[in-house]
């Protein structure tokens, strides 16, 4: 048995106590580094780096006091890709490190585990320190940025490694071990444990960081006080005059910003104390679920279904301890197309039906396959149950309220129904492209001759998705003959799903959708039209904020990359 990844975790983690919990977290780090999404955080870290530290004719700014910002120095360079760091890394780090029980179980490595002497604390905190471990080397790879940085701006190439270090320990540290343990711990919660807990997240991290930027928030919430308050002694020291207070975010200016010397701060005993006091709180939420996790424990597992979107129920178990074998979703996509008429599958000598090397296990003939236009809108069709699949009442009354709504609401109220109406199935776009990778079928789907007609109907059934739930606002904008708006519409029909299918594609995750679409939907909502891909900001008779053809054009080029994605991973 290989030792590396996360199958080898079942082998090492048979070793009591300390060892067996370094062996989980060993095996699980090895693992997740080298999945695309780790990588894909790699990047934007680098690109976050060289954002927070523009050059000096830049005009645009992460971190400003008012019109002033800090000359290059380690300090005011660690202290800025510090702050940054944990804003990013603890919203999209989220989501990196979570899924680590849901993988154990889905690949039996927690069979293995069940019958380890490893306690389920010790398989918790495993847990935890791999998290920590994967979100502390992405600040690492922060670290490497800022130093290359500092020495390119060349406002002071002098090294100073305590002054940079610093604000990476006391400030981004402590909170990313609260992001890792908040990750496992939605894990162990079942109403948490599925797409409910990725959008969750988001909505929790927007509190946790307005909350954590308050004088007054508990535990001094994210420690940013006391260097802002250095920070200003030092300003009203240089005599600097200061139009504007602290912001933390990426904002346009309408000229550079004027630079002025920091020397750094020196954290108090209290403060360091707060921090400590952060990390022990994360290690008691993650030890709380010791009470009700049963750490894949057949005779303390009840027969349930698996985790599934928030108003879907999957139609069959997938994974872990179940009454009966598992169907994959894969597979049962597969099955839902019916084959064309007049097709016949191959037969045994005995006369028994079997599947061909086109048709797989799978249940497609291969005459089903080179039909061409006759098979595609019955792929559709099948792609479109899946998604659908268990799909509560409760989920079709919301879906049918919101369309009501739009329609009600008239031109005036696009702006809010109709980011309302596409946020409503982001559980079910994320599924697209992630699902067979999920349920451990996309190799026994790979058999299938061109996989990219699976993909194609994949992107179908997320448009048909999306013309459904947004049928409110389209139906003013036609009953209007606002034909801009209806083209706005389009682009963002088509955008959507495509975007959804190449993250899935690409990531082999549920997880990405969310993390992505997520900051550009609040954009949206908030008014923002930079990144308005649906037209919605725009007042009625006026431009749309984006082309509808280059919204539709960038949603074509992304599904053309989810299809090249699926013929990749079926090349040899």
């Amino acid at each position: 048995m290989r030792t590396g990844g996360t199958r080898g975790a079942g082998a090492t983690a048979a070793r009591p106590g300390l060892g067996g919990l370094l062996a989980v977290a060993a095996a699980d780090f090895r693992d997740r580094v080298r999945r695309p999404a780790f990588l894909v955080t790699l990047a934007a870290t680098v690109a976050l780096g060289w954002l927070i530290l523009p050059g000096a004719d830049a005009h645009w700014a992460v971190l400003q006091i008012g019109d002033y910002r800090g000359r290059y120095t380690s300090d005011y360079v660690g202290l800025a890709t510090a702050m940054g760091g944990a804003l990013w890394l603890s919203f999209a780090g989220f989501f990196v490190v979570r899924g680590g029980i849901a993988r154990d179980e889905r690949t039996g490595v927690g069979r293995l585990l069940a019958a380890t002497p490893l306690r389920t604390t010790g398989y918790l905190l495993g847990k935890l320190l791999s998290n920590v471990m994967v979100l502390a080397s992405m600040l690492g790879v922060l670290v490497v940025t800022a130093v290359a940085l500092q020495q390119i701006r060349g406002e002071s190439r002098a090294m100073d490694p305590v002054g940079l270090l610093l604000p990476y320990l006391v400030f981004a540290l402590p909170v990313l071990v609260l992001v890792a343990a908040l990750a496992l711990l939605t894990e162990t919660v079942p109403v948490l444990r599925g797409g409910i807990g990725n959008v969750a997240w988001f909505f929790a991290w927007m509190v946790l960081l307005v909350g954590g930027l308050s004088a007054h928030a508990p535990l001094g919430g994210l420690g940013w006080q006391q260097p802002l308050d250095s920070i200003r002694a030092d300003l009203v020291a240089q005599h600097a005059r200061v139009h504007g207070d602290f912001s933390l975010g990426l904002t346009y200016v309408d000229s550079p910003l004027r630079t002025f010397e920091w020397h750094g701060f020196v954290p108090s005993a209290g403060f360091l104390g707060t921090r400590v006091l952060l990390v022990m709180i994360a290690i008691v939420l993650v030890l709380l679920p010791a009470f009700w996790f049963a750490r894949f424990d057949p005779a303390r597992v009840r027969p349930r279904r698996a985790a599934a979107p928030a108003g879907v129920s999957p139609a069959a178990p997938s994974g872990g301890f179940r009454g009966g074998p598992a169907v994959p979703a894969g597979v049962v996509a597969a099955l839902a197309v019916p084959a064309p008429a007049g097709a016949r599958p191959a037969t045994a000598a005995g006369g028994r039906a079997v599947p061909d090397a086109a048709g797989s296990a799978a249940g497609l003939p291969t005459t089903a396959a080179a039909a061409g236009g006759v098979v595609l809108p019955r792929l559709v069709l099948g792609e479109l149950r899946i998604l659908l699949a268990g799909v509560r009442w409760w989920w079709w009354l919301v879906a049918a309220a919101i369309v009501v709504a739009g329609i009600a609401a008239g031109t005036g109220g696009i702006r809010l129904t109709l980011p309302i109406a596409w946020l409503w199935p982001i559980l079910l776009w994320s599924r697209l492209g992630s699902r067979d990778a999920e349920h451990g079928t996309d190799g026994l789907l790979a058999a299938l001759p061109r996989p990219y007609r699976r993909r194609l109907a994949q992107w179908c059934a997320g448009l048909a998705v999306a013309v459904a739930t947004g049928a409110g606002p389209l139906a003013v904008l036609v009953g209007h003959g606002d034909g801009v708006g209806v083209a706005a519409w389009a682009g963002g029909a088509v955008f959507l799903p495509s975007l959804a299918l190449a993250l899935g594609s690409i990531g082999r995750t549920a997880r990405l959708f969310p993390a992505v679409y997520l900051p550009l939907w609040y954009t949206i909502a908030n008014g923002l039209p930079l990144l308005d891909v649906m037209g919605a900001t725009r007042a009625p008779g006026t431009a749309a904020p984006l082309p509808p053809a280059l919204v539709a054009a960038t949603g074509l080029v992304l599904l053309l990359a989810a299809l090249a994605a699926a013929r990749w991973r079926r090349a040899p």
